[in-house]
């Protein structure tokens, strides 16, 4: 059978003499997915948001003349649907009997661990690194990252950068204006702000000498930082160890409804002995989910 760990598989460890079992353990990055995301619990098999406006602006009454009056609607629909992921090992009775080292029977099951939760990550960070890819649509039909995402009420709004750019201070203040002057479906203006830049671990260092510094950065002027002095981006700076593009970055939103990662079952981790085969069966299973309701939770630039 396929994937069956048997005496074969580490010969060195039927024999004593080995120094030292190296290739396994390292140290793990801390977890990451949740500040990409806000996290939440699901107890059903999908989850759905479903948009609905407001009012517009109140035009004028003429004297004599009756009241206007307006509607609101419900908008598109976003459906979540949760996926289980698993993975198991199995290891025969002899190679269980006959191994000599416990470290190697001891690494499994963190190795198994280690394997779930990078899944994790890898699946999350996907919601990024397909951000602009047409092939991934939000409920509105478009690509996360789009500078025609669909208004429920006539008309569209972007979450990207006219001009796609590399990461600095003039892009970061363009995409702060622009984040500062969004509306909602009717056209009304909305308190959103930025609260961190999102960044793969290719704008680790230049991210830092953008905003950390207390001048304004990259020139001999003694101007304030002040993206740095004004606390724009209140949750700093979050690298991604997972992001995939070097040259994309992002800003993620105070909106209420916006990167969702829900759990729908933790992670757990069983064992069993096969009756026929007397093998060990050790596996993890979890049921999750990360998607996105309101693109005005994200803005980004693919970068230049």
């Amino acid at each position: 059978m396929a994937g069956i760990i048997n005496t074969g598989n580490h010969p060195k460890a039927l024999w004593p003499g080995v120094k030292a079992w190296w290739g396994q353990e390292y140290n793990d990055h801390e977890e990451e997915f949740s500040k990409l995301f806000d996290n939440d619990t699901s107890d059903k098999a999908y989850e759905e948001d479903v948009q609905h406006t407001g009012f517009g602006l109140a035009p004028v009454k003429a004297q004599g003349a009756g009241v206007a009056y307006d509607s609101n609607l419900q908008g598109y629909t976003t459906r979540t649907t949760h996926v289980a992921y698993a993975l198991g090992y199995m290891v025969t009775q002899e190679e269980i009997a006959d191994n000599l080292y416990a470290q190697i029977s001891k690494a499994r099951a963190p190795a198994l661990a280690r394997s779930m939760r990078q899944t994790k990550e890898q699946v999350g960070a996907a919601i990024y690194n397909r951000a602009t890819n047409a092939s991934y649509l939000g409920g509105d039909g478009v690509s996360l990252l789009n500078a025609s995402h669909v208004q429920t009420s006539g008309g569209t709004f972007s979450n990207v950068l006219a001009t796609a750019s590399q990461l600095n201070e003039a892009a970061l203040e363009d995409m702060m204006i622009q984040i500062m002057g969004a509306t909602d479906d009717k056209g009304l203006l909305i308190n959103l702000m930025p609260k961190s830049l999102v960044i793969s671990k290719n704008n680790w260092f230049n991210a830092h000498r953008v905003l950390k510094s207390v001048y304004q950065p990259g020139n001999a002027n003694n101007d304030i930082n002040v993206i740095k002095a004004t606390n724009a981006l209140p949750d700093g700076i979050v690298m991604n160890h997972y992001l995939t593009s070097a040259t994309a970055w992002y800003m993620r939103t105070n909106v209420k409804h916006g990167m969702k990662h829900y759990t729908r079952q933790g992670i757990e981790f069983t064992q069993d002995n096969d009756f026929d085969t007397m093998n060990v069966k050790a596996k993890a299973y979890e049921r999750y989910s990360f998607t996105w309701t309101d693109p005005r939770a994200l803005y980004g630039t693919a970068g230049a």
